[in-house]
């Protein structure tokens, strides 16, 4: 089981005032010391008429660069914006007409529905997450599924996918949300990558990043630009003539300013650990739970970990405990993220067993 000995996975420890018994960064990442007094002051600021718009744009460009750092690839490969579900729904929209895309059964919706809904004759199939290889065809024109998945925190085999999907010529797009701040993903594996950052790296709400390659880019159109998608949005704010940028900042969406300010420090702090110390000390606590309470090893390392609660019994006696975990499609889902450590094991398997 990890023990933290990593002094600068301590140090990350330290950045969080709460975590005892708070097994839900599936759900909703805890906020960092910096992101609360960078949200404070803030609002301090903006009280005291000293609000900025330069110094929000600052602050958004800096947060793009941790995530970029993150996932490994150039800060002009990456759009910012506020939903998942948004990004979905400009790859949706770049679909051509009668395009099979194929998801993983189950996913999350915000992954699934704007591919649903596109209109345009797409078809939409799915497969169980273990067949997703297995089920792309020649004529499957795009790939999605989320690395983990939020229901069972299942970790997909990846590698198999992206194989499968490059033989047969389809694309990949893969969410990210429930994996980038314990698992790392590398950004260029994959012809998209979208991660919400309000979990796992612990932002506020309504900061999210699309990962996209430059040949991917180039075929979406951007149905959402606004100011921000120009090559200099101080020059995009008014009327049509504008000049969007040439890389993929073009799919920005404009930022919620104030949930930037939060995500940058909390960006900065998930940007700097070892991501390897980061993902034994996840998997290792999620490990030892499993054991704890008698559940079956994971198929692949998961800081996750759901059990089948169909009456809510065992959340019940989680939250009697003062545990904080989370119930999805009839299961108890409990995480183990940076501010968790062996105390908190012990706690949930006592609070299960009683």
């Amino acid at each position: 089981m990890s023990t933290l000995a990593p002094p600068d996975l301590r140090a990350a420890r330290a950045e969080f005032t709460g975590g005892r018994s708070y097994l839900a960064a599936c759900t909703v990442g805890l906020p960092t010391r910096g992101t609360r007094a960078a949200v404070i002051a803030d609002l301090d600021a903006a009280g005291a008429g000293r609000a900025s718009a330069v110094a929000y744009t600052a602050a958004v460009e800096r947060t793009r660069a941790h995530f970029a750092r993150l996932v490994g690839a150039d800060p002009a490969r990456i759009a910012i914006g506020s939903q998942a579900s948004v990004f979905a729904g400009l790859i949706a929209a770049s679909m051509p007409e009668g395009a099979e895309v194929l998801c993983a059964e189950g996913d999350f919706s915000s992954m699934v529905l704007p591919f649903a809904h596109a209109g345009r004759g797409i078809r939409l199939r799915t497969a169980p997450l273990s067949e997703l290889a297995a089920a792309i065809t020649a004529d499957t024109r795009l790939v999605v599924f989320s690395v983990v998945q939020s229901a069972t925190g299942d970790v997909a085999d990846a590698a198999e996918i992206r194989a499968a999907a490059r033989r047969h010529g389809a694309r990949t797009l893969c969410d990210a949300t429930q994996a980038i701040g314990w698992l790392p993903v590398q950004a260029t594996d994959y012809d998209a990558v979208i991660c919400h950052a309000y979990k796992w790296l612990c932002a506020p709400r309504g900061v999210a990043f699309l990962a996209i390659t430059a040949d991917f880019a180039a075929t979406v159109p951007p149905i959402f630009a606004g100011w921000y998608a120009g090559a200099d949005p101080w020059t995009s704010c008014y009327g049509r003539e504008v000049e969007l940028a040439a890389d993929a900042t073009r799919l920005d969406v404009s930022p919620a300013w104030q949930a930037f300010i939060g995500a940058e420090p909390a960006l900065a702090l998930f940007a700097s650990l070892p991501a390897a110390a980061l993902y034994d000390h996840a998997t290792g606590l999620a490990d030892a739970f499993r054991a704890g309470a008698a559940l079956p090893p994971a198929d692949r390392p998961s800081a996750i970990v759901t059990w089948s609660d169909r009456d809510g019994s065992d959340l019940a006696r989680l939250a009697a405990a003062g545990i904080v975990a989370s119930g999805r499609a009839g299961r108890a889902r409990v995480a183990f993220h940076v501010f968790n450590d062996e105390q908190d094991v012990a706690d949930a398997v006592v609070a299960l067993r009683g």
